[in-house]
């Protein structure tokens, strides 16, 4: 017999199951439709308690509850109000264990002592379900979630890493008066290490460049120096302050830029580099493609 996956077994199950209650059915195999009917049960039961675990975290401590659940279910046949009741029990526990823990990890990282207002978010998605009485519309409530997850997790993020924020001020406040050291109209400061003289490339221009990046306590998190071949990449498909460099640059020269956090990845952890820090970059211009 072919193997059914699980959804499938599911809903063998859940046609061989025919008594009534909350109890275990008794097996009777008196004919062959009864022994047949009970052997598919049993082998179609397969991996299900690993999908429990594993999957749906169910706690098996637990299993008479699901037994119980898995009966009601099965007998509750064509009826589409129980079926409809079913269907909201388990997406609200997806809801409870995936979505809201999801959200809460995004938003507040390791603190475990916030959450999202589950009455809340319970209120916009029924509200969103039903069509009814909803307070703003679907592209609004996208476009908000979006700004507030972003504030928040912004503001969250600095308790913590607001440090980070304040070294890199001091230390720009400090580069603005070294010698040779000028600014760009977004706030990035250069150092000329080598001047070029061919042209400049658009931000749409596709570059070579060799660079190596580092903290500003002289950790060095990326070097094509290091791999010996520099890289292409777009002139806009960097940070900010990237691509506000390289387009002041003239094919052939270095540079040494001082990118604020603003203009890096901000909030953002990505990789060795921590949330607020401001970055240095050697960049050398190599070449602009036709």
């Amino acid at each position: 017999m072919k193997k059914m996956t699980f959804v499938a077994a599911m809903a063998t199950a859940a046609v061989m199951m025919t008594s009534c209650g909350n109890s275990t059915p008794k097996a009777n195999l008196k004919s062959d439709v009864d022994s047949m009917s009970y052997a598919m049960g049993l082998s179609q039961s397969q991996g299900l308690k690993d999908y429990l675990v594993q999957r749906m975290d169910i706690d098996t401590a637990y299993i008479d509850e699901f037994v119980k659940g898995l009966n009601d279910g099965a007998n509750a046949g064509d009826n589409k109000k129980k079926a409809a009741y079913y269907a909201g029990i388990q997406i609200g526990q997806q809801i409870s264990n995936q979505m809201v823990v999801g959200i809460n990890r995004e938003v507040f990282g390791n603190d475990s002592t916030k959450s999202i207002s589950l009455k809340n978010l319970m209120a916009g998605f029924i509200a969103g379900t039903t069509g009814k009485n909803a307070k703003m519309t679907v592209e609004q409530a996208q476009q908000l979630a979006e700004t507030k997850m972003r504030e928040i997790k912004a503001k969250n993020m600095l308790k913590e890493y607001g440090p980070n924020k304040e070294a890199g001020e001091k230390f720009l406040a400090g580069m603005k008066k070294a010698e040779g050291v000028k600014a760009l109209e977004g706030g990035v400061l250069y150092k000329v290490i080598k001047e070029g003289n061919g042209e400049m490339p658009k931000d749409t221009s596709r570059v070579r460049v060799h660079y190596e990046g580092k903290t500003i306590d002289g950790q060095v998190f990326d070097s094509s120096y290091k791999r010996n071949e520099p890289v292409t990449l777009r002139a806009n498909q960097v940070i900010k302050g990237f691509t506000e460099a390289l387009v002041h640059m003239p094919v052939g020269s270095v540079w040494e830029v001082y990118i604020p956090q603003d203009m890096a990845y901000g909030e953002r952890e990505a990789g060795q580099i921590k949330p607020f820090s401001t970055l240095i970059f050697k960049i050398e211009l190599v070449g602009i493609e036709k």
